[in-house]
């Protein structure tokens, strides 16, 4: 399995920004996938997820500002991010992994991470 990530870039605060994770050796539909963040300094931690039945879900940092989104027929998982902050730089992850309740719990495949930076 193998997550290519990309979409990172330099924007101003306020600007947008879109992020791809295009998968191979697996199939995004019949997984969850998520979209991590790390800061410098910071713990990764999760931003928004996607499940095998198109729910989505997304913490409270980035709710009505982030979009996750999936397209089956290429392989690929999106984070569309308007509304961008500086507390919004880290460099951004995407996972496949599972559900169990209400927890996502990433897999140990994850995208090489692109770097996002949100000048103020």
């Amino acid at each position: 399995v193998q997550l290519q990530a990309s979409g990172g870039g330099l924007v101003q605060a306020g600007g947008s920004l879109g992020l791809s994770c295009a998968a191979s050796g697996t199939t995004v539909s019949t997984y969850a996938m998520g979209w991590y963040r790390q800061a410098p300094g910071e713990q990764r931690e999760l931003v928004a997820t996607i499940r095998s039945d198109s729910r989505t879900d997304y913490k409270d940092y980035v709710k009505g500002r982030f979009t996750i989104s999936r397209d089956n027929a290429k392989n690929t998982v999106y984070l569309q991010m308007n509304s961008l902050k500086s507390d919004d730089t880290a460099v951004y992850y995407c996972n496949i992994g599972e559900f169990r309740g209400i927890y996502y719990y990433p897999s140990r495949y994850w995208g090489q991470g692109t770097l996002v930076t949100v000048s103020s």
